[in-house]
Formats: C-alpha cells, structure tokens, sequence
C-alpha cells in the first residue's frame, strides 16, 4: 500500500511542477494566481500522502500551508490583480 502511496505522491508532484511553469510563464494575473493555487494544494496533497506514508506529524504542516493559501486568494482578490479593478486601500482601512 505504501508504495501506492509514493507513486500517487509522485504523481501529485509532477502535475505540481507542471503548475511552476504556468506559474513562471503565465500571460496574466488571474492564470498565476491560479497556478499559485494549484501550487499549494498539490503541496497539500503531497504533504498528506506523506503523513500517511510516514509521519502523521506532517498533516500540521499540510493544515498551515492551506491556510496561507487562502490568505494568498484573499490577498490577491483584495489588492489588485483580481477580476475587477484593483483598488488603493482606504485611509480608514
């Protein structure tokens, strides 16, 4: 089962470093940010499968990097580059 596992890690990895291209190479905001997103949850993915394969400590990891990946998406929508037009914070704000 294990080596399963790996295999399947493997293979989230690939596709993870697939997105590092577009990431790279992207013609806009909007496909980096996408590519960003695909970053971190292939890392998520990675991460877990080696909690399973290993050391269950690791999912700790795995839980801090899907949290800075939705503060990523938030950060993104809320200060340019998102779908409208980006806008300067306020002087409240």
């Amino acid at each position: 089962m294990s080596e399963f596992l790996v295999v399947a890690a493997c293979l989230v990895l690939v596709a993870t470093a697939l997105g590092l291209i577009r990431l790279l190479r992207g013609p806009g905001d909007a496909e980096r940010m996408m590519a960003a997103q695909l970053l971190g949850t292939g890392g998520i993915a990675a991460l877990l499968l080696g909690a399973t394969i290993s050391d269950p400590a690791i999912v700790d990891a795995a839980l801090t990097l899907a949290l800075l990946a939705a503060f990523a998406s938030v950060a993104f929508v809320k200060y340019g580059g998102g779908l409208g037009r980006a806008r300067a914070p306020e002087e409240g704000e």
